[in-house]
């Protein structure tokens, strides 16, 4: 359960103001329609995680413990200073509109998600844990936490959350889990 709990609390505080939250603002206020739009969110979410927790778990595979350790340990410290940059939001994730609210959001957010902290982040995390289960469920509930609030009140929130807090908070904790990992904390798990 430690990889469903902190999967869930990293991905959640991590996509705070982050470019996919912003275009989960931006699709609610476009379509009006939250419902279609959080089951997309959560499919695509589902999609992406799986593929970079099968990614993370692969990796476990390749390297050696000790150097799995050291490209964890930094992998998480680079994250800490990723997280503190403040996302934007391309034109092309929101030009999918024809296809109606649930496609376009699913596409757009797949695509949003590719490459992006939360995916990056479950590719560490699933490696880190060898859970490949727990690490999908908690950084999709963390997804789904910070971005379903943001479907259905994002004007009413979106100017009272104090992003830089939160994103402050998150690269702690991805410093934490840095310098343990570096430090040697996952040797329980053979790493």
């Amino acid at each position: 359960m430690e990889a469903f709990f902190v999967s869930t609390g990293i991905v959640a505080l991590a996509e705070i103001g982050d470019k996919t939250q912003l275009l989960a603002f931006l699709l609610a206020a476009k379509f009006r329609r939250p419902l279609p739009i959080v089951l997309a969110i959560l499919v695509a979410t589902i999609a992406n995680h799986a593929f970079a927790a099968a990614i993370g778990t692969w990796i476990t595979t390749l390297l050696g413990p000790e150097t799995l350790r050291w490209v964890l340990g930094i992998s998480f410290l680079l994250m800490a200073g990723w997280i503190l940059i403040p996302d934007k939001l391309d034109e092309g994730d929101t030009k999918l509109a024809k296809y109606g609210v649930f496609t376009t959001t699913l596409i757009a957010f797949f695509l949003a998600e590719m490459g992006d902290k939360t995916q990056v982040a479950t590719v560490a995390l699933a490696a880190q844990y060898h859970s490949f289960f727990w690490v999908v469920a908690g950084t999709t509930f963390g997804m789904m936490l910070a971005n379903a609030p943001a479907v259905y009140f994002g004007d009413k929130i979106a100017n009272r959350m104090p992003v830089k807090i939160v994103h402050r908070i998150a690269a702690v904790i991805f410093v934490v889990l840095g310098i343990a990992t570096l430090m040697g904390a996952g040797s329980r798990f053979g790493f």
